[in-house]
């Protein structure tokens, strides 16, 4: 006998129908999987074979062919074991095949018969709205597929459970939508700008690269507060939107990094690897591409810490992301895009030893070992770094003041101000940042006068700047006027952008 289940796949953050076919006839007893099932679909046998006997059904002594189609697209994944069991149930006249057509049915199953949360189940919420089907998931994964709206989703805990549901012989109640998750960016935890002593240009730089999600580097010595500054950019963001919330929720679901009982991430994520780490962890990859730390970082920030020890490779890729907003996966059996359109925070020491133009250390560095290791990062990359800022070591006497600067909350408001101003100026296009405008933005948005035109024209042709540098000096430049509530640029604007490409100037050694 024939039966068929519809279930779901992944491919990048989306997901897509697979129906799984089942087929038992006579035959030397066998079990096939076909349809490019990875190694975690094949074992599905196993565990489907142990869960049926321990649920009190009986496993066919039969050749039994399971197809998941499309077939020329790979699977891969745990959550095939429920609709594959209540395939091989269906095919024995156990399980009506009519009800099974009104269900994407998704979900592990363990080998006494019980249901497993899965990753991905978010995903295929929303792939379950769009082909107008009901969900049947585990239990576990029940709040994080009911933030999706206008569908029913029936949460179960056992594979028996689910069997006597589809035969009417159990009630099993839709599960209620949750409503929508405060979003907010204040926390008793957080870090708060207040505690950092000192450093008022660096605390002004990360104002701006707030207001207008911009990328930052910062240079400066051993202890002077670059880890620490960093750490408390995320609290002076703008809480995540829903959609935002949503986009980067689908990303830690399929990962498998939903916090357990969490329906969706309700804080902008701060991800910070370590140097050491690999090509395919930073930007994603892998054998079975998974997403890297880029994506995870999505629409959040992504702190970089010793950025020239990163590997060469890692941070030329990086290129990619920061400027389309996504990065591209490509393999034998095909390409992925993730999402990735983050903040950059990146930190170095401005030579190895740390200390050089440090009035207090002698650095004890050569001038060609400083431009070697300055080398490490290229200038195609720098040039895709809005804000490039010198952090000075702490004096004392800043240490010692017991007075406190804005506090994280001040601050946020003032960049809330900002972002409203431009959400209002972008209302008609895609983008919602000065950090993503177009050429065609540009030109509309940061006209220059005379005088403003001959300073921005002075400082290219001394400092030497690229194309690049310039349309990011024009896009800083209007985010000073933002927070200052100007609609005009004026040449204390662009004169204050200009400072913040420390590393463009032709004389740093």
């Amino acid at each position: 006998m024939l039966a068929r289940v519809k279930s779901g796949a992944l491919k990048g953050v989306e997901a897509y129908i697979v129906e799984v076919e089942v087929d038992i006839s006579p035959g030397m007893p066998h079990f096939a999987t076909v349809g490019l099932a990875e190694t975690a679909v094949k074992e599905s046998k196993d565990r489907v074979r142990a869960a049926l006997k321990n649920s009190g059904f009986r496993f066919p002594g039969s050749r039994i062919t399971i197809n998941l189609a499309p077939a020329d697209v790979r699977k891969e994944g745990t959550g095939f074991d429920l609709p594959v069991a209540l395939g091989i149930l269906a095919a024995q006249g156990l399980v009506p095949q009519e009800r099974l057509e009104r269900y994407l049915i998704f979900g592990e199953l363990s080998l006494d018969g019980r249901l497993k949360p899965t990753r991905g189940v978010l995903s295929m919420a929303l792939a379950t709205r769009e082909a107008n089907l009901a969900l049947i998931v585990p239990q576990e994964n029940s709040r994080e597929a009911c933030v999706v709206q206008d569908i029913d989703i029936y949460a179960g805990e056992t594979l028996a459970q689910i069997v006597e549901f589809l035969n009417d012989r159990e009630v099993l109640l839709p599960s209620p939508p949750l409503p929508p998750p405060s979003l907010t960016a204040d926390s008793p935890e957080d870090p708060d700008f207040q505690e950092v002593k000192g450093q008022e240009p660096v605390k002004r730089a990360l104002l701006l690269a707030a207001a207008g999600s911009h990328n930052v580097l910062m240079v400066g010595p051993p202890g002077a507060g670059k880890t620490m500054l960093a750490q408390r950019l995320p609290s002076i963001l703008p809480p995540l939107s829903f959609e935002e919330a949503l986009e980067t929720s689908r990303i830690y679901s399929i990962m498998g990094l939903l916090p357990r009982g969490q329906a969706l991430l309700t804080r902008r994520p701060f991800r910070a690897p370590h140097h050491t780490i690999s090509d395919a962890g930073l930007i994603g990859g892998g054998t079975t591409p998974r997403p890297g730390e880029v994506s995870l970082a999505h629409n959040g920030v992504l702190f970089l810490d010793e950025l020239p020890e990163f590997k060469r490779m890692a941070l030329e890729v990086l290129r990619q992301p920061l400027e389309g907003g996504q990065v591209t996966i490509s393999r034998a059996t095909g390409s992925l895009t993730y999402p990735a359109r983050f903040m950059l925070v990146a930190a170095m020491n401005p030579c190895p030893c740390g200390f050089h133009g440090d009035p207090r250390r002698p650095c004890t560095c050569t001038p060609q070992q400083i431009r070697s290791y300055r080398a490490r990062v290229s200038g195609p990359l720098l040039d895709r770094i809005d804000l490039q800022i010198q952090v000075p070591a702490v004096p004392f006497q800043d240490l010692a003041d017991r007075r406190g600067g804005d506090s994280s909350k001040e601050l946020r408001q003032r960049v809330m101000e900002a972002r409203e101003r431009q959400a209002r100026r972008f209302a008609a296009s895609r983008i919602h940042a000065n950090a993503h405008m177009t050429p065609r933005h540009l030109k509309e948005h940061c006209a220059l006068t005379s005088e403003t035109h001959r300073l921005l024209e002075q400082a290219m042709e001394r400092l030497a700047l690229s194309a690049r540098a310039y349309t990011r000096i024009l896009k800083i430049a209007r985010t000073i006027a933002d927070l200052e509530g100007e609609e005009r640029l004026r040449p204390a604007h662009i004169a204050e952008a200009i400072q913040y490409r420390t590393l463009d100037r032709k004389h740093t050694v």
